[in-house]
């Protein structure tokens, strides 16, 4: 995993042995704690490192807390099933499941919740977990338009607009399926919703009726 922390500091390189044992013990803090009671200071100890170490990477709990959720969100993974509806199965399904860990939902739920008041914390889960997973979102609709699925969309700017739509559909439709909504996203849920979202994609717009 590649951490979004803040690098460039003098002094000794970092571990990654370390970053790992201390993203998951954030993850455990969270799920034994919840977001009110877990310190800096109890993560370190879960993880066997000084507190400082952990200063030396995350400016604060915050930042801490993102990069531990963004982890298990990078674990996503595009399936070829060879056929877009199938790959968009998957990869909901992987996503569900990712969010009906404890530790992914406590993470996601409270740092988006600190986030109302904190612009600086909006833009790390932005920048952290939204933009890195739109990869999945490019290489999918990349691989749909070599199979034929999906036109090309030579429009950059257009292109950039769809995949930013597509993005906040699924997630969107995910999370407040597992999280706000507290139901399963079983296999008919994803099959139903995967129709739905490629109705959109593969349907054309009408052009409004001048006369």
């Amino acid at each position: 995993m590649q951490s979004s922390s803040p690098a460039g500091r003098a002094g000794r390189p970092r571990s990654a042995a370390a970053d790992t044992a201390i993203l998951a013990a954030t993850r455990a803090a969270l799920v034994d704690l919840g977001w009110s009671k877990l310190t800096l200071g109890d993560v370190a100890t879960r993880a066997g490192v000084a507190k400082t170490t952990l200063y030396r990477r995350w400016a604060g709990k915050n930042e801490l807390v993102v990069d531990a959720v963004a982890e298990l969100f990078d674990e996503l993974e595009l399936p070829d099933r060879g056929s877009l509806a199938a790959d968009i199965e998957g990869v909901v399904l992987q996503f569900a499941t990712i969010l009906a860990r404890p530790e992914a939902r406590s993470g996601l739920m409270a740092v988006v919740a600190e986030s109302t008041r904190d612009e600086a914390l909006r833009e790390r889960i932005r920048t952290s977990i939204v933009e890195r997973q739109k990869r999945l979102v490019l290489e999918g609709r990349a691989r749909a338009q070599a199979r034929g699925e999906l036109p090309p969309e030579p429009d950059t700017t257009e292109a950039a607009r769809t995949a930013d739509l597509i993005f906040d559909m699924v997630a969107g439709a995910v999370v407040h399926r597992t999280l706000v909504s507290a139901e399963t996203a079983n296999g008919d849920w994803v099959r139903s919703f995967t129709q739905v979202l490629l109705w959109g994609l593969t349907s054309r717009p009408t052009e409004p009726d001048d006369g």
